[in-house]
């Protein structure tokens, strides 16, 4: 398996924030009104690991690009800020479920993990049950399911339980739910520290 981290620029091997670029603007932020010699190029990141957006500074000689894997700490970022996402352009808002895939496929043992983890929130609300597509039935096949033992990724856990064909998709489009509104009561992805 190839290290995703190996090719990006500032890609730390440390444990430090790393987000994956949505948009990168060289010329700065439009809306900022001081002349273009003292703007700084910008760009929207999404967290590999909270899955939190951020705006951050870039040096001047910063060469990256969208979906560039970007140490926060690193040498080429000046500073960074936790942005909504009514706080990002329109770019970077169509390529967050791009990203959000990628970090998904970069690190399948993390999120086949829920399905072997997942544990009740309230006596009637299960984790399970906040993935879309997932009710009562679906929910109790994967419990069965993982007692039988952990599932190993994501084709198993859609050979071993009848009903969910896209076990990746699916925690995808909730990741995707959680970054997009702000005002989901649970939270199992965004917004949460590692």
């Amino acid at each position: 398996m190839t290290d995703p981290d190996a090719d990006a620029p500032d890609a730390a091997d440390d444990d430090g924030p790393v987000a994956v670029l949505l948009d990168v603007l060289p010329n700065g932020r439009p809306d900022d009104d001081r002349p273009p010699s003292r703007k700084s190029p910008v760009a929207y990141g999404l967290g590999t690991d909270s899955f939190r957006l951020y705006e951050l500074s870039l040096d001047d000689e910063a060469d990256v690009s969208v979906s560039d894997r970007l140490a926060l700490d690193g040498p080429t970022v000046g500073r960074y800020r936790e942005v909504s996402y009514d706080d990002l352009t329109r770019n970077a808002a169509a390529e967050v479920e791009y990203a959000v895939e990628e970090i998904v496929e970069a690190d399948e043992e993390r999120f086949v993990d829920f399905y072997n983890e997942a544990g009740p929130i309230t006596l009637r609300l299960h984790q399970l049950n906040l993935l879309p597509g997932v009710g009562k039935q679906l929910r109790n096949n994967v419990l069965d399911e993982r007692k039988r033992g952990p599932f190993e990724s994501f084709a198993e856990v859609s050979e071993r339980v009848s009903g969910l064909h896209r076990p990746r998709e699916v925690i995808v489009e909730r990741i995707v739910e959680e970054i997009r509104e702000d005002d989901l009561k649970y939270r199992t992805f965004a917004g949460r520290e590692e």
